[in-house]
């Protein structure tokens, strides 16, 4: 699948990418459609098997603050929301952390990792041996080797617990450590740690992947045991680079062979219904994660430029413009104003050299206005080293506009960039101010 990685009215921010069996589940939050506030009162569990990564199914829900239609509430203290969780293994069996906004963080198990989770206990600790005042705030665990099992969380404070292996939420007395992160000047401060705690073990290296103060970044810090302290030693991806920023929380996750980054993306020019994306890592001999950019590819190897593509899979996102969710079916790339870049990264066009040209054709919803998408490859404009290989002429109306463009070969980011009809008289300038062309919904290549 590309980006995002699920289905597209499926909103899983937040998440925590595990391999249990064949199959890799994401654990995440689970924003509202057209939501103004982060996470709801329920949890829902999406898979894959491993050998086919296109396919990812909805387990249905796993675990409610609240009751609904079809669901009784799982807990017995509170009807707050749910933010955040993390899934591991221990002796065939599942739990389930959860982040309760403003209530005790809660332990559930479940025969099976997709669930639903069973309630078994808030954290059990004496008040001196805890951080975040009960809450555990974006809890991760790590299950060691050697079966002895760390939970870490915090807001503006990394903290870290031991837990009893037994009961998997009873706190071993004195093993707080807080902070368990390097927050001396030794790390930018944009780079400090935030919230968003992520604990993995690669070799004999340990992670702690974390939402940084800079809050569109993943980053990540290392240690040589799990108690740390972990070192600052770099950021993985950050979701606002030409695209609207919002928070981010993730993690990484091998699978056949090849290391992921999992991550979220904004809609709505909002910083709420956030979608789960992917973009592949490399982890180097000395433990460095070097930074990988966003794309559109998700799982894929490349986007096929000749089958249609929504609108809302570009990656680049400038200009003012942005995702818009119109309905369950429609989402569009909205706002495309003067100026406006949409990037797609990156499309394989093949080998094909029987023709000088082959045709672009583009489905809008107009916005009563007239102009040009300018059809460029490898960047937006020339002066960045793009090339412009041809142009839609874009009416007032809704409809398909179709135009001639040059026939390209090989792997190349595609941007469509906005231009609107000027005004002939320059007193009319100040009227086109802020005026959008078009809602970009889905374009192909026609050859």
């Amino acid at each position: 699948m590309p980006n995002p990685i699920l289905p597209l009215w499926e909103c899983i921010p937040d998440g925590e990418p595990r391999q249990f069996g064949d199959r890799v589940y994401i654990y995440g939050s689970h924003d509202r459609y057209g939501g103004t506030d982060f996470c709801n009162y329920k949890l829902k569990v999406w898979s894959a098997p491993l050998n086919d990564l296109n396919n990812w199914v909805c387990h249905g829900h796993s675990f409610h603050t609240r009751p609904d239609t079809d669901h009784p509430s799982s807990v017995p203290h509170t009807s707050n929301a749910l933010f955040a969780p993390d899934v591991v293994e221990k002796d065939g069996k599942y739990y389930l952390y959860t982040y309760i906004v403003g209530a005790k963080g809660c332990v559930s198990v479940s025969d099976k990792p997709e669930g639903p989770f069973t309630f078994l206990s808030t954290y059990d600790y004496a008040p001196e041996d805890g951080g975040d005042d009960g809450i555990f705030n974006d809890v991760g665990v790590l299950v060691d080797d050697d079966g002895k099992v760390y939970c870490y969380y915090g807001f503006e404070g990394s903290h870290m617990n031991e837990l009893d292996p037994e009961s998997m939420y009873k706190v071993i007395p004195g093993s707080l450590i807080s902070p368990v992160m390097d927050a001396s000047e030794n790390v930018p401060v944009e780079e400090r740690f935030f919230e968003a705690s992520s604990p993995r073990k690669v070799g004999d290296t340990y992670y702690l992947i974390y939402s940084p103060r800079k809050g569109s970044r993943l980053a990540y810090a290392t240690a040589d045991k799990p108690t740390g302290p972990f070192t600052y030693r770099g950021y993985i991806i950050d979701n606002g680079v030409d695209y609207p920023a919002g928070n981010n929380h993730g993690s990484i996750c091998k699978i056949g062979g090849q290391w992921y980054v999992f991550y979220h993306r904004m809609t709505n020019n909002s910083i709420t219904s956030r979608r789960a994306c992917v973009e592949k890592i490399t982890i180097l001999p000395d433990g460095t994660i070097p930074p990988v950019e966003m794309t559109s590819l998700g799982f894929e190897e490349s986007l096929n430029p000749y089958k249609p593509v929504k609108a809302e899979l570009a990656c680049v996102l400038t200009g003012g413009c942005f995702v818009l969710e119109k309905d369950v079916f429609r989402r569009v790339v909205s706002k495309v104003g003067e100026g406006s870049v949409l990037g797609y990264k990156y499309f394989d066009f093949g080998l094909d050299t029987s023709t000088r040209t082959m045709e672009f054709a583009v489905k809008v919803v107009g916005a009563g206005m007239r102009g040009k998408l300018h059809v460029m490859i490898d960047a937006p404009t020339e002066e960045k080293g793009g090339k412009k290989i041809g142009e839609v002429a874009i009416d007032m109306s809704d409809g398909v506009y179709r135009g001639r463009v040059e026939n390209v070969t090989g792997r190349h980011a595609l941007y469509l960039v906005a231009e609107l009809v000027k005004p002939q008289a320059e007193w009319m300038a100040d009227f086109f101010q802020g005026r959008t062309l078009c809602e970009v919904e889905e374009f192909v290549f026609l050859k």
